[in-house]
């Protein structure tokens, strides 16, 4: 069964590779779904794939990429699969 995670993640996120580190880990792992920089300064990131496969990739959002200082991960759970076809960097809200 394939499960979704939508996570916001506060801290030091933004100009640091945070986007292209949780892509190379979601492409590492072979999950599906995108990040993305919020305003507010955070990054927003939705995974796609076998559960403990995301639970692993959060373990590595929480450490995040050099440089980056990782204040809180709020996730939340879904069932709901949109049925990404790979993980992207996205640009615009």
């Amino acid at each position: 069964m394939k499960h979704k995670a939508h996570l916001i993640i506060k801290g030091k996120v933004q100009g640091v590779y945070f986007r292209a580190f949780t892509k190379e880990v979601a492409d590492t792992l072979g999950l599906k779904g995108w990040v993305r920089n919020l305003p507010d300064g955070s990054v927003e990131a939705i995974f796609e794939g076998d559960k403990n496969l995301i639970e692993m990739a959060i373990g590595k959002c929480r450490v995040g990429p050099p440089f980056a200082v990782v204040n809180d991960i709020k996730v939340e759970w879904s069932e709901e699969i949109e049925g990404y076809s790979d993980f992207s960097i996205r640009y615009r809200l």
